[in-house]
């Protein structure tokens, strides 16, 4: 497809990354609008984000299924009857099934520059190693946990003063501004994919998304 208007944002928590992309989408030029939020539980500040934003939300709950493979054709029945354009993770606590994986694009961001440090403790994990640049990675999710295609990567450096919450929020804040920039290119200009390749606008080559 060539544009990628139409963003449906998955959200487990705070949903600062929902935030900004509900803050650029508020511009015509961006390309691209929040038309849903889902989520895997209530109460949470990513959906009275939505709610302020005049934007629909859903909730998808695992424990209101009997099986994990219930919850994932729910959430992706759910998800498809917003009609996106590309499903956003920004921040969601599950793993995505292969429903939703196989029917949309799926972005997803991880706060190490991949394939070092996958996982739940990226931030963590990269200090405990002791590298001096760290940064944040945007890709196309797929079946394994952080493995799909990169999209984008930025550097962060490890500062000799940094603890795990400090260096984690320096990258939040690049990854917001990586993010934003990426969804609205993707938008704006289409993108393909060729093997682990993301080509980003109207190069020749690779399978359409």
């Amino acid at each position: 497809m060539s544009k990628a208007g139409r963003l449906v944002v998955l959200v487990s928590g705070s949903g600062t990354n929902l935030q900004a992309l509900l803050d650029a989408s508020a511009d015509p030029s961006y390309g691209a609008r929040v038309v849903a939020v889902g989520a895997d539980r209530d109460g949470i500040e990513g959906l009275a984000r939505a709610t302020k934003a005049n934007v629909p939300t859903f909730v998808e709950k695992l424990s209101d299924h009997a099986t994990r493979a219930d919850w994932d054709a729910a959430l992706a029945a759910e998800i498809a009857s917003y009609e996106p354009d590309l499903v956003v993770s920004a921040g969601f606590m599950k793993i995505l099934g292969a429903p939703t994986l196989d029917a949309f694009p799926v972005l997803n961001t991880h706060p190490a520059l991949l394939p070092s440090f996958p996982g739940a403790h990226g931030v963590r994990d990269a200090l405990a190693h002791g590298v001096k640049v760290t940064g944040c990675t945007v890709m196309l999710a797929d079946a394994g946990v952080d493995t799909g295609p990169i999209v984008a990567q930025e550097a962060v450096p490890v500062l000799p003063e940094d603890d795990e919450p400090v260096l984690h929020e320096r990258i939040k804040t690049v990854e917001r501004r990586l993010l934003v920039d990426i969804v609205g290119r993707m938008a704006r200009e289409g993108w393909t994919v060729s093997g682990r390749i993301v080509r980003i606008g109207n190069q020749s080559g690779g399978e359409s998304t």
